[in-house]
């Protein structure tokens, strides 16, 4: 499976050390709310990430789940931001932090924030482990960011293709003979 990646890009100690700080900036931005936190995060890419993030939050927290498919099967290309299923607590006059694992087009986040405002939360803020900064529309602005990295497609921490490749420790950039002929 290493060999599919053609270049690590993030390290796991950098992964380690920059969810910590971004645990650090949390529990700061959070300080002030005494009933918690409701964590919404999209599955399956960020899990990993999540539950990493959340084992250094020193408050009060609920998790909500959304499953979003774009990139269906053996594919690098958006399809489409579909909501495919939500379990979510009740949001209405709660402080949400949306986490999502990379931020490209914006279509799956900017699918998940509207869905997550018209339950009427007091806050939403999101943060996300990668950000391309290339692509990422300028009118969607994140709260926290792990990394920004170049448009490459990248794969471990929870990311995939095909399904596969979550669990590399790493974020890799995948071997373009690998993905499907796309035209």
């Amino acid at each position: 499976m290493q060999d599919d990646v053609s270049k690590v890009i993030i390290s796991e100690t950098a992964i380690r050390d920059r969810v910590a700080a971004l645990a650090d900036e949390l529990a700061r931005r959070y300080a002030d709310t005494s009933d918690g936190i409701i964590l919404v995060t999209i599955l399956a890419g960020s899990v990993i990430f999540l539950a990493d993030l959340i084992r250094r939050l020193p408050m009060k927290m609920r998790i909500g789940l959304i499953t979003v498919t774009s990139y269906p099967g053996a594919t690098t290309r958006s399809h489409g931001a579909i909501l495919a299923s939500a379990s979510l607590p009740d949001l209405r006059g709660r402080d949400v932090l949306i986490i999502d694992d990379i931020l490209d087009s914006g279509g799956t986040l900017r699918l998940v924030q509207d869905q997550v405002r018209r339950a009427e939360p007091r806050r939403v803020t999101t943060a996300v482990l990668l950000r391309k900064k290339a692509n990422a529309p300028a009118n969607l602005p994140v709260d926290f960011v792990g990394f920004d990295i170049e448009g490459e497609f990248v794969v471990g921490y929870g990311l995939d293709y095909n399904g596969l490749y979550r669990n590399l420790p790493y974020i890799g950039v995948l071997k373009p003979d690998l993905y499907e002929a796309e035209s």
